[in-house]
């Protein structure tokens, strides 16, 4: 079995994550840490296999994938840098917003 790989977030997606963390709290108390416990979940998924996301449709980076988060409604937009290897978290974007981020 390989080493997991290092986990990166951009500074887009750390915006986005703070925001829905921020509004989570706000709006879902019986689930203050959802969003936080989800994204460890995922992260850990795709450290270990990165190939397990559908391909990302309507973005203009290659080799970007991502994976729906159905308890808090959330797509990750992530793909495998190299140099050295690494999973970049590129988005977090919610289901109900009708389109894809401008990645």
């Amino acid at each position: 079995m390989s080493r997991p790989l290092p986990i990166e977030v951009t500074d887009l997606a750390k915006a986005q994550i703070h925001a829905a963390e921020d509004w989570w709290r706000l709006n879902r108390p019986k689930a203050p840490n959802a969003v936080r416990e989800e994204l460890e979940r995922v992260s850990a998924m795709i450290a270990i296999q990165p190939a397990i996301g559908a391909r990302a449709r309507n973005v203009a980076l290659t080799g970007v994938c991502r994976l729906h988060l159905t308890r808090i409604r959330y797509y990750v937009y992530y793909r495998v840098a190299a140099d050295p290897e690494r999973v970049e978290i590129l988005a977090f974007w919610h289901t109900s917003r009708g389109r894809t981020p401008s990645l």
